[in-house]
C-alpha cells in the first residue's frame, strides 16, 4: 500500500512539500486520481460544499489525517461516521485570521458609518450628509474567542472602543482580560452596541442566536456574524430586522446562498457579503504554508497539528 496525499491543488505548486509521499492531484471532479483506499492524508477541497468533501469518505478505508482548509469543519464533521476509528480532523487554523477579522471590521464599519447607504445615493447622486454612529467608545462583545475572536479584538485596538467582551464555551483568563462562558451572555449582551459572532457551528451553538439571545441585546445594537449562518435563527433575526430595532451585518446566512426573494436581502439595517471572510488573497499562499508544514510532520512520523477531534 502507498502513502498517497490528495491535495486539492497541484503538489507542484506547493513549496517545502516533503519527500516519500505520493501526491494526488484531486479539486473534486468526477473521477478519482487514485484509489481511495490508498490515500493516508486527505486534503478536502476547498469550497465546494458538503457533498464534495464527504464523497470520497466512505471508500478511504486507510485515511489517517483529514485536512480541511477551512476554520470551521462542520462541512465534514456529519461524515465521519464513514471513516474507522482513529482518524485524526484537522482544521486550518492560522490560514484565515488576519481576512476574517479584516471582514469583521469592514463590515462593522460600513454598517455602523452607513457605506451601503452612501453607495445607494452616489448611484443617484445624491448627496447623503448627517450623522453616523462611530465605532469609537462603542462596547463590543465578541462571541467565540478561538483565533479568529482573538485576530478581530487585534484590529479592534485602534478604535478606542469604550470596551471589548470575550465569549467562549468555557471561561478563562487571558493576558487581556476575562474570557466569559456562554452562561453570562444574558447579562453581557444588554451592555453591548455591537456583537460579533464567530464561534465555531456545533451543536451546542446551532441557534443559539435565537429570539431570546436578539430580545437581550439593546436598542440599535449592531449584530455581525462572520461565523456560520445556523448559529442565527433566521426567523428571529429578520423579524427584530423588520422591527427596526436592531441592524445586522451578515457574512454567513442560513440558508446559503440566500435565494432571491428571501426576507433577509431588503431587511431594514441589513448588510450582507457573500461569505467572503476566507477567499481573498491570504488563502492561497498561507493554505499552502500550512499544508507543506502538516506533511512535513506526517512524513517524519509526527503528529500534525491543529486536531480538532478523533474518530471513534
Amino acid at each position: 500500500m502507498t502513502a498517497d496525499v490528495w491535495l486539492p491543488f497541484p503538489p507542484d505548486e506547493i513549496e517545502g512539500l516533503p519527500d516519500g509521499l505520493c501526491y494526488r492531484f484531486w479539486d473534486g471532479g468526477a473521477e478519482y486520481p487514485a484509489d481511495p483506499a490508498d490515500c493516508a492524508f486527505y486534503v478536502v477541497p476547498y469550497m465546494l460544499g458538503t457533498e464534495t468533501a464527504l464523497r470520497p469518505l466512505g471508500a478511504m478505508t486507510n485515511v489517517r489525517f483529514v485536512q480541511t482548509l477551512s476554520a470551521g469543519v462542520d462541512n465534514v464533521r456529519t461524515g465521519l461516521d464513514r471513516l474507522p476509528a482513529g482518524v485524526r480532523l484537522c482544521n486550518a487554523r492560522g490560514v484565515h485570521e488576519a481576512s476574517t477579522a479584516e471582514l469583521a471590521l469592514t463590515l462593522i464599519l460600513s454598517s455602523l458609518r452607513g457605506i451601503p447607504d452612501f453607495v445607494r445615493g452616489q448611484q443617484q447622486e445624491e448627496w447623503r450628509s448627517g450623522f453616523r454612529p462611530a465605532l469609537a467608545d462603542k462596547s463590543v462583545l465578541i462571541v467565540g474567542y478561538g483565533s479568529i475572536g482573538s485576530a478581530i479584538e487585534d484590529r479592534l485596538a485602534p478604535f478606542e472602543c469604550a470596551r471589548v467582551a470575550r465569549v467562549a464555551r468555557s471561561s478563562r483568563t487571558t493576558e487581556r482580560g476575562r474570557v466569559h462562558a456562554f452562561i453570562d451572555l444574558p447579562e453581557l449582551l444588554p451592555e453591548a452596541d455591537v456583537v460579533v459572532l464567530s464561534t465555531p457551528l456545533t451543536e451546542e451553538t446551532r441557534g443559539l442566536v435565537d429570539a431570546e439571545f436578539l430580545a437581550r441585546m439593546k436598542d440599535a445594537a449592531l449584530l455581525v456574524n462572520v461565523a456560520r449562518g445556523a448559529v442565527v435563527d433566521t426567523d428571529a433575526l429578520v423579524a427584530e430586522l423588520q422591527k427596526e430595532r436592531l441592524r445586522a451585518a451578515l457574512d454567513v446566512t442560513d440558508p446559503e446562498p440566500l435565494p432571491a426573494g428571501h426576507p433577509l436581502w431588503h431587511a431594514p439595517g441589513c448588510l450582507i457579503s457573500p461569505h467572503a471572510g476566507g477567499p481573498t488573497s491570504a488563502f492561497l499562499p498561507r493554505a499552502k504554508r500550512l499544508l507543506a508544514s502538516q506533511l512535513t510532520r506526517f512524513a517524519a512520523g509526527e503528529e500534525p497539528g491543529n486536531v480538532v477531534l478523533t474518530t471513534e
